[in-house]
Parts: C-alpha cells; structure tokens; sequence
C-alpha cells in the first residue's frame, strides 16, 4: 500500500513557558528544529570553510611562500576538506530535505523522530571533534588521508584518529537522518498521495535517501579499517601482508562520489520545484526528470574511478570512469531541457526564487560542462 498509518500518537512539541529557546531547540525531535540546526550549522561552517581557504590560496599565491609552513598548510587543507563536504553540503542538503519533505506529504512529524534527533547530535559532536583537534593536534594528511601516508608509521600523531572519529560521527549521524526520512517518505504519506502523485522535491528526499543508505555504511567500514591499521597493525590497506592502499582508495571515493552526486541531485530537485512553483506549470517531463534523478544516483556513483587519475589500475578501470562520466550528460541534459523549455514556454514575472534558480541552473551547467571536458 502507497501509505500506513502511525502506529503511535504523535508526538507533542509545543513550547514549554519556563524552558529558554535554545533549551527547546537542543531537546526537540521536531524535523523542522533538527533541520534549523543543520541548515545553521552549514552555513556557519561554509564561513569557516571560506576563511580556511582563503589561508591556503594565499599560501599558494606566490612561489616559496613562508606566510604558512608546510605543516600549517597540510592541517588547515585536511580540515577545510572535511569542513567543506562533511560540515557544509551534506548537512545542507539533509536539512533541506528533512525540513519540507513532511510537509510537502502532508505528515505532521517524522516516523522516526528520535532517531533523526540521534543523528543530529552524533553530526554535531563529530563536528565539535574536529575543531577540538586545534587544541592537540589536526588532522595532517590531506583531504583524504590516503594510505601510506596516513598510516601510523608516516604520521605517527593523533591527528588522523581524530579526523577518522570526527567524520565517522558525522558520517553516522547523516546516516540515520536518512533512514529517518525514508521511514517517513515510505510510510507517513497523505493518503492518496501514490509515488505518481508525489512531488519532485519527495522523490529527492527518497533517491538521496536511499543513495546514502549505500555509501555510507561503505566509508564507515573503510574509515573502521584505517583504525584497525592504525591501532592494531590490521593491515587492511597495507601492501606486502594482503592488504592494498588502493582498496582505501575505491571504498572513500565511492563514497564521496556519491556524496557529490547527493548534493547535484538536491540541488536539481530543489531547482524543480521552484520553477514548477513560480511558472505555475506542472514540468511536461517531470516522468523524465524522475527518472533522470534516479539514473544521477547510479551512474554517477559508479563513476568513482574518475578521481584515481594518477592511481596505478589498469586502463580499463579508467575507461569505465570516462564512460560512467560521458553517459551522466543524459540525464543531466533531459533534467536541463525540461526546466529550461518550462520556463521559456511560461508566461510569468521573474521573481526572485526563479531568479536564483535560473542563476543555480546556468552556473552548474557550466561547471558540468568543464567536468564532462576534462573526463
């Protein structure tokens, strides 16, 4: 059946008179609080990701430069990637998400609320993690710590066990948010509000949903077996006991593959309804779209080996990545063609939503453009 009733009550989250605001923000399951806080926290680490990399770029923006040393500059690198992807456009995107698809299907709640509050406190304290390191010693091993380097014996200090709690926790916690919002999505639907009937932005929260479901148990795992490495000598991704440093390689970049899959498909699913919402036009190809959604998270996921340019694997691995690449201007171009022919067949006033969907729209065309180029 398309939808299931509750099997509970739901859930009271009214105000309470004599707890302060921040008390009841920091202890309600209510999506739309749980969503403030992750959307707040991203575009405060999108400030931090900025300043940091304004240090780096102004360490590399003349040659023998002594503005930062070489440690300095391979710590404010490590955390600013792990700021950028795991601080700002994950939780963007889940917050998003997590805010209006109840909404949007008629719910007064999240089925799972505990656990979405579960997940916002683990992301949180992974990013409390990370900061703290300031205080010790950060993380040093690039943006993604690669084995050898990042084993034990070349950097012998904390800063990569740090980086592999803070990310792992963070990396959890988006994780439930995820199964929350599926459980929700597959179950607390209106009733007769069926998949056909669902809006584009709800078939986003379930693609997103369940393309995280897939990666993130996978660099969960490989982030477990780097400690192992690590700690216990494990061995995972050590070469001449078995192991391989190139398995730490195929397990991270499918994740964060995916990851930027994750953030294109919110981003195009967002673009969607605000163009159906401001032309007052249902999209003539939202079937396409859809499906072009679906096919972003698959191909685009399996394209993971484009990021091992330099990596020695065979070349067939490479014209697998080149092919999973050159096959995503399909469902990017049908996704582009059926918004922009919705627009330029409308008549409407060019407010100020449209305006920046139009402006999202050009700008990432371009850039996809330069990443297909360069495949």
């Amino acid at each position: 059946p398309p939808t299931m009733p509750p099997t509970r009550p739901e859930e009271a989250t009214g105000d309470t008179p004599d707890r302060p605001g921040w008390a009841r923000l920091a202890t309600s399951p209510d999506h739309k609080d749980i969503s403030r806080i992750l959307v707040s926290a991203a575009f405060g680490s999108a400030f931090l990701a900025g300043l940091l990399l304004v240090l780096v770029r102004l360490q590399l923006a003349v040659p023998e430069n002594t503005f930062l040393s070489a440690v300095q500059f391979d710590r404010l690198l490590s955390v600013y990637g792990a700021t950028a992807i795991f601080l700002f456009a994950l939780p963007l995107c889940m917050g998003l998400l997590y805010y209006v698809t109840p909404l949007q299907i008629g719910s007064r709640g999240t089925a799972l609320p505990r656990l979405g509050q579960t997940g916002m406190w683990l992301f949180v304290l992974g990013g409390f993690a990370l900061y703290s390191t300031f205080l010790f010693t950060p993380p040093e091993a690039g943006i993604n710590p690669l084995p050898p380097l990042s084993q034990h014996a070349f950097t012998p200090n904390n800063g990569v066990d740090a980086w592999i709690a803070s990310t792992g926790l963070m990396t959890l916690g988006l994780l439930l948010l995820a199964i929350d919002l599926l459980v929700t999505v597959r179950n607390l639907r209106a009733p007769g509000m069926a998949w056909r009937r669902a809006p584009i932005f709800v078939w986003t929260a379930a693609i997103v949903g369940w393309l995280f479901v897939v990666i993130a148990p996978v660099f969960l795992a490989a982030l477990t077996m780097l400690m192992i490495d690590r700690q216990l000598d494990g061995g995972f991704f050590t070469g001449g006991v078995g192991g391989s440093p190139l398995l730490w390689q195929h397990l991270s970049y499918l994740f964060f593959t995916g990851a930027y899959m994750t953030v294109a498909i919110t981003m195009l699913g967002g673009i969607s309804e605000i163009i159906q919402t401001s032309t007052r036009r249902e999209l003539p190809g939202r079937r396409a779209i859809i499906g072009s959604l679906v096919a972003l998270a698959i191909i685009g996921t399996l394209a993971w080996t484009q990021n091992m340019i330099t990596a020695p694997i065979p070349s067939g691995w490479k014209y697998y990545a080149m092919l999973m690449s050159i096959s995503l201007i399909v469902p990017f171009g049908l996704i582009f063609y059926n918004l922009i022919s919705t627009v330029s067949s409308s008549d409407f006033h060019m407010r100020a939503p449209l305006r920046f969907a139009m402006g999202a729209l050009s700008l990432a065309s371009v850039g996809l453009a330069v990443e297909v180029s360069q495949s």
